[in-house]
């Protein structure tokens, strides 16, 4: 019990006094970098998307 007790208080200990908080702009500013990647990214996932369904639509109808 004293093995938990030490951890939790080493952990409030380094969440309070060692781990440096972003502020709000910087929380801002990562918050907008990241929404834009994954807008790209999902344009991009959705671009391959309709090319392999249009691709997959052309080869069967080239058996039928």
């Amino acid at each position: 019990m004293n093995k938990l007790t030490a951890y939790l208080k080493d952990s409030y200990k380094e969440l309070v006094q060692k781990v440096t908080w972003p502020g709000w702009d910087q929380l801002q500013q990562s918050t907008m970098i990241v929404l834009g990647a994954t807008l790209m990214i999902t344009f991009v996932v959705w671009v391959m998307d309709f090319a392999a369904t249009g691709s997959m639509k052309f080869i069967y109808s080239l058996f039928k």
